[in-house]
């Protein structure tokens, strides 16, 4: 398989690339241009990297005619809910400007190659408690200008599967941790900020936002994977939840690292910077429906996802302060 990972040097990106170069694909990559590679570097001699910038019409074409893949998986976004508050154009702009020139740029070009739209838990935003858990046929009701890209990508991918033929499969990843996870997310915040603290490069105290919400965590590394089954096996113009079926409070979250912390008597201070105008209290997905459909379900649990990422952030803050 010649597979194509748009946003390769990203978070999820990185460890798609890495599966799938398990699983013996030919792997190349659009990254924009000067992205941090530090997360590929390790791969780099097994990559074709295509520096590029997909809200260029003519750049996503000759990235499709260079890689002329078998099968994309379109990872590139702002991905950032909490930056979307900040810069809700730029979000909406680069969100659905790139799937609109990569899917031009494969219809043209590509017709057959099979396609994974990743789309976001965040799509659904107010549910209500009977909606619980949150099945691919609950409304979709956004409440970040993120979201609302995300929905846009999500409705893209469906009208040019049933305008085009495109074989397109829809995704909807609720949250995901793990090592590589961005310091602006909560979890990869909170454990950078207790690795710092253990390195004492920082006061103990780590600064948090709202931490009643709850949200549906899976580890990056089964989320990956259930995108390269979704390539695989996934029916064209469907959508699939990918999820664990378990909420976790953000407290849970941040109790769970502190209990890990190796030094004592950590604070806990609330940023008002850190609080949204709106945000979704509650999100549990059911994976029932690719569960049946493909078997994938998640096998790392959260417990570890946590070890893993506040290890991740240890050796990351030995590095810098050496």
């Amino acid at each position: 398989m010649r597979l194509l990972i748009t946003g390769i040097t990203g978070f999820a990106g990185s460890h798609l690339a890495e599966y799938a170069l398990t699983q013996g694909a030919d792997v190349a990559g659009a990254l924009r241009w000067r992205s941090p590679t530090e997360h590929i570097d390790h791969l780099r001699d097994r990559l074709t990297l295509l520096p590029t910038d997909l809200r260029d019409a003519s750049a996503a074409r000759a990235v499709v005619a260079a890689a002329r893949p078998d099968a994309v998986v379109h990872l590139a976004a702002q991905s950032f809910v909490g930056a979307s508050w900040q810069a809700p154009a730029e979000t909406l702009a680069i969100n659905t400007l790139c799937q609109v020139n990569l899917l031009e740029a494969l219809r043209e070009l590509q017709p057959a190659a099979r396609v994974v739209v990743a789309g976001s838990g965040e799509e659904y935003g107010l549910v209500e408690s009977h909606e619980l858990p949150i099945r691919e046929s609950n409304p979709l009701r956004p409440l970040s200008p993120y979201a609302v890209s995300k929905v846009a990508q999500d409705l893209l991918g469906y009208q040019y599967f049933k305008s085009y033929g495109q074989p397109i499969v829809r995704a909807r990843a609720f949250n995901h941790t793990g090592p590589r996870r961005g310091a602006a997310f909560a979890t990869s915040s909170f454990a950078r900020q207790v690795a710092e603290i253990e390195a004492g490069v920082r006061p103990p105290v780590v600064e948090v936002g709202d931490l009643k919400p709850t949200r549906d965590f899976s580890d990056v590394r089964d989320v990956v994977r259930g995108y390269w089954l979704l390539l695989e096996r996934g029916t064209p113009g469907e959508v699939y939840n990918l999820c664990s079926g378990r909420d976790w409070s953000m407290e849970q979250v941040l109790h769970l690292l502190l209990g890990q912390a190796r030094v004592a008597g950590i604070e806990v201070h609330t940023d008002p910077g850190r609080l949204r105008p709106s945000d979704v209290l509650v999100l549990r997905g059911s994976a029932d429906k690719i569960q049946q459909a493909i078997g994938w379900r998640p096998r790392i649990a959260f417990e570890q996802t946590l070890t893993d990422l506040l290890e991740y952030w240890r050796r990351r803050i030995l590095a810098l302060s050496r």
